[in-house]
């Protein structure tokens, strides 16, 4: 079985930024992807994907990215459900990151509405950005 998803589009505002009850990062943003086709006579659509990111990836997408933002991600689909306060069942489809990646110069964002400015100058850019998890840490 393979479940693996690919996405390149625009932040749709800046990343959330939150740790879990045992301290770990998580990072939850929205993704703007436009298809790669239009029926004749019509634009092309968005999709707007929810993605939630880890540890190092979720420090990282929360420090270097921001609305307007070109990103790259790579990871899984993930669906879950949680009953709220009155008992009504709710779904989510989300994108589980395990990579991000940068996808343009910091000027090209810039002219697109991101900063891209990094925080503390980025000469601490981590070299590894896929998440150390392990399934005891994780909420869920």
């Amino acid at each position: 079985m393979l479940n693996k998803a690919i996405l390149v589009g625009r932040l749709t505002k800046d990343p959330e930024l939150r740790s879990t009850q045992s301290g770990v990062s998580v990072v939850s943003f929205s993704v703007a992807v436009t298809r790669s086709y239009a029926r004749q006579g019509e634009e092309r659509q968005t999709d707007f994907i929810n993605c939630v990111a880890f540890r190092n990836t979720a420090d990282f997408i929360s420090r270097y990215f921001s609305k307007g933002s070109m990103i790259g991600v790579d990871g899984s689909i993930q669906t879950r459900t949680w009953d709220d306060q009155e008992g009504k069942r709710h779904w989510v489809t989300e994108v589980m990151v395990n990579e991000a990646h940068f996808v343009e110069s910091k000027r090209d964002s810039a002219a697109a509405g991101g900063t891209m400015e990094p925080v503390g100058g980025g000469a601490d850019l981590p070299m590894e950005f896929g998440p150390d998890a392990t399934d005891d840490d994780l909420p869920f």
